[in-house]
């Protein structure tokens, strides 16, 4: 799967990314993310390959591409056995965020990028439209913290684990209602709390790389962003937990069903009995070939966003694979004319 599509996975989320960021600072939140989407399914769709939506822009009768269920690659034609070899007709399932983080694109923020997760068909767990509870770490945490202990108590373990002071760890938080009291508690405990307004992936995923200064993700975030930052973590050898959440007082912001019986019962629906089950990062990312692809739109911890100059673009994307173990980072120029002396800055 890395032979065959690696490359083309980075340009579907270049393609993504460069199509976002010409919307980076007007306020157009809607409107960055739309022709994202755009710009990702089409490159999609010139892919040789059998894909299937399983985290995507929400239901079909909500979103008009790239929608759950939606079949991708030019392997998913009628005349696909005349145009596609036999493993490119192989089935794999996609997790999709064109632009994770739009209003951080809308805004001119940091932290923005598109991003993707592919792997074999029944290799990604097909995420409900809910929120999670998340704990990321280090690979040297790995197993070692959990996310049903206190956060007291996973910032000694980790302490240990990354031979630092509780005082020199920095824990990734978004800046919502509901954390109130997990922000304290942070602090109280002596750990650095980093706030985000949007975009927990990037947060996650900066976890499984030394260097970057972040060494936790704590709290509740979107529940199909958690799927793809679980992918990208199992192929870093990173820690992943988590748990979703289904009880609207919980999340106290944002929608999330009419009530807390009624999304247990739609949960039930989705053949999932145990609504308060902690899933680690095999179990949503369970497939024996994992592929995670990401660039910045806006820059972040990880990668510079997209940098436009005359008749061109220049983009930074990462492409993490489970097969290879490697994580590859990608500068790219992309001219948008005729071929001209490469621009560098």
């Amino acid at each position: 799967m890395e032979n065959t599509l690696g490359l083309e996975i980075i340009e579907v989320v270049e393609q993504a990314a460069i199509a976002s960021a010409k919307w980076m600072g007007k306020g157009e939140k809607n409107i960055a993310d739309q022709v994202a989407v755009e710009a990702m399914r089409e490159r999609m769709n010139k892919i040789h390959m059998r894909g299937r939506i399983v985290i995507g822009e929400g239901e079909r009768d909500d979103a008009p591409m790239l929608y759950i269920g939606e079949e991708v690659g030019i392997c998913t034609q009628p005349n696909a056995e005349s145009v596609c070899n036999p493993d490119e007709l192989i089935e794999i399932d996609i997790a999709v965020d064109p632009c994770e983080g739009t209003n951080l694109v809308a805004y001119g923020q940091p932290g923005s990028m598109a991003v993707l997760a592919i792997s074999e068909k029944g290799g990604l767990f097909a995420a409900p439209d809910f929120y999670m509870k998340k704990l990321a770490a280090p690979p040297a945490a790995k197993g070692k913290v959990d996310i049903n202990k206190s956060a007291t108590e996973n910032l000694k373990i980790l302490s240990e684990c990354l031979d630092r002071s509780i005082e020199e760890l920095v824990v990734v938080v978004m800046k919502r209602e509901r954390h109130n009291d997990l922000i304290k508690e942070i602090r109280e405990a002596g750990a650095r709390v980093a706030l985000i307004s949007d975009g927990d992936v990037g947060a996650a995923i900066s976890c499984g790389f030394a260097g970057t200064n972040i060494h936790a993700l704590m709290g509740i975030g979107a529940a199909p962003e958690g799927v793809i930052s679980a992918a990208a973590m199992r192929a870093l050898g990173g820690h992943f937990q988590g748990q979703l959440i289904y009880d609207p007082a919980v999340v106290k912001t944002g929608l999330i069903g009419e009530s807390r019986e009624a999304n247990i019962d739609r949960l039930k629906s989705m053949n999932i009995n145990d609504p308060d089950k902690v899933y680690d990062a095999h179990e949503l990312a369970s497939g024996e070939t994992i592929l995670f692809a990401a660039s910045g739109i806006t820059s972040g911890n990880l990668m510079q966003g997209v940098r436009f100059f005359k008749d061109g673009a220049r983009t930074q994307s990462l492409v993490i694979s489970n097969q290879s173990k490697t994580a590859r980072f990608v500068d790219t120029i992309h001219l948008f004319g005729e071929p001209k002396v490469l621009q560098l800055n």
